[in-house]
């Protein structure tokens, strides 16, 4: 029998249906969709793979931005990371899998376990405090010493500051408990003030798992890691009012402010304490600098809640947030799909859309509230959506773009994506919206943003190319936002 090739595929198809066509001219829409979506999906007949396809196209659409940043401040959670496997060290702890089972806060290295079985029977991240401070030193030094354990830039604004550092004519403040080793790792680009340094590093330890890996009866159906940490200094954002201060003389053009979930080992009392005085904080930053809140995984709802109540949203210009972060945000605010307990499989593009929509109306900017907030950018491994208030944002196209393809080739660690190691796994067809009439939108390798609007607000959509061999998952979502953030341009208003 004859194995016929994808061009010779693709080509019998195109006749097929043209001939269809020939004698059907009125076929719906979806009918033509559900034809012609396995031809744009393959490879062209230039032997170009869809993913090949999607890469080439990205790098047209990645432009530098009309008015570029020229100094961005960043605070204020850092540390050093310790990545390792996360197996081994349970292993190292003379732990056996057993049953999982999630703790917000962990007490011992058996809640450990449980907490660390639970989510990588998932294949979900997940970040823990742990309130035990010998225990975990205990931990951390055996983690330390373990043979593959690896120290890096750690804490969401030390990596997005790592991160925009690179780019060698921006200038980068970072602000946060910045310890010997960290000062060590740092790019020599980013500024850091005196009053930052404190003499021992705050450690959080990076447990990750491999797609497939096995321990025992457990498999994990992806990669990804379980965080945790015992850390004072950022768990009471400690540095906070030294980086609103030292912006005077820094002068950036752009915020960036991380560490809010950080606070969830502090006690109800001084969270509240600790939240208002950050809100005071945060309102005494000149209006005129925009400034972006990154936000992370986080258990506690009334925090959540809070951060978006208590002033924190309407203070800020932008978000950069996950699909677990977002669906919880929704669950603890009441929001649209809030019945749903966790996602299943890729998040439905129509639920992530609704949720966004719902945000920026609710806390964004419009002509009856005085809210800052006008940009959200959303990422999962499959796609990323780049959700904006028109009118206030430019660049949006090579933002949504540029952090797509920074996810597949710092997952790969590649300067360049290598398609030969990067899959398609967004959806190939979707609905913009499950809470009302949404459009249904077929996704093109040769034009992989897709646009559609929704009462004043712009959505942006792009497939994600999935490392199929990650070698390092930490700090993903940071280097996402960073390079969103770096080709987007705020209007003046």
């Amino acid at each position: 029998m004859a194995v016929w090739s994808g061009p010779a595929c693709a080509g019998f198809l195109a006749l097929a249906v043209g001939c269809v066509l020939l004698v059907q001219p009125e076929l719906p829409g979806s009918v033509l969709r559900a034809l012609w979506g396995p031809v744009l999906w393959t490879s062209s007949p230039g032997g170009t793979s869809a993913e090949g396809r999607l890469a080439a196209a990205w790098e047209a659409l990645i432009v530098r931005p009309a008015r570029p940043w020229s100094r961005v401040a960043v605070g204020v959670n850092a540390c050093v990371d310790v990545v390792l496997s996360g197996v081994k060290l349970l292993q190292a702890l003379g732990l056996s899998p057993g049953n999982g089972e999630d703790h917000r806060v962990l007490h011992s290295g058996e809640d450990l376990k449980e907490a660390f079985v639970h989510f990588m029977g998932k294949g979900a991240a997940a970040e823990r405090f742990f309130s035990d401070e010998q225990a975990f030193h205990n931990i951390s030094q055996i983690a330390s010493t373990l043979p593959g354990a690896q120290h890096y830039v750690g804490g969401n604004a030390a990596l997005i500051g790592q991160k925009l550092a690179a780019n060698s004519d921006l200038k980068v403040l970072l602000c946060g408990p910045v310890g010997p080793k960290l000062h060590q790792l740092l790019d020599d680009n980013v500024v850091v003030p005196p009053e930052s340094m404190q003499e021992v590093d705050e450690f959080h330890l990076i447990l990750e798992y491999q797609a497939g890996e096995q321990w025992e009866h457990l498999t994990a159906p992806n990669a990804n890691r379980f965080i945790f940490s015992h850390d004072l200094s950022n768990g009471a954002m400690n540095m906070l009012e030294v980086f609103v201060s030292s912006l005077e003389e820094f002068q950036p053009d752009l915020v960036v402010l991380s560490g809010l979930h950080m606070m969830e080992g502090q006690s109800k009392e001084i969270q509240k304490k600790r939240l208002l005085q950050a809100v005071i904080s945060i309102s005494d930053i000149p209006t005129d600098i925009p400034v972006h809140l990154e936000l992370a995984s986080m258990t506690d709802r009334e925090l959540m809640s809070s951060i978006m109540h208590q002033q924190v949203f309407p203070l800020v210009n932008s978000l950069g947030l996950n699909e677990q972060e977002l669906l919880f945000l929704s669950q603890s605010a009441s929001g649209p799909h809030s019945s749903l307990l966790a996602w299943s499989g890729v998040p439905d593009v129509g639920v992530v859309s609704d949720i966004l929509f719902w945000i920026l109306k609710e806390h964004g900017r419009s002509e009856k509230r005085a809210s800052d907030l006008t940009r959200i950018h959303f990422h999962t491994l499959a796609y990323h959506i780049l959700a904006t208030v028109d009118g206030h944002w430019g660049n949006q196209l090579a933002s949504v773009a540029a952090g797509a393809r920074v996810a597949g080739t710092q997952a790969c660690a590649s300067e360049m994506i290598d398609t030969s190691r990067v899959s398609l796994k967004a959806p190939q067809e979707f609905l913009t919206s499950h809470s009302e009439a949404g459009s249904r939108i077929s996704v093109n390798p040769d034009e992989p943003v897709v646009q559609w609007y929704r009462e004043g607000i712009s959505f942006h959509f792009t497939p994600v190319l999935v490392c199929k061999d990650p070698i390092r998952t930490v700090g993903l979502g940071d280097a996402i936002s960073a390079e969103g953030l770096f080709y987007s341009e705020v209007y003046p208003h």
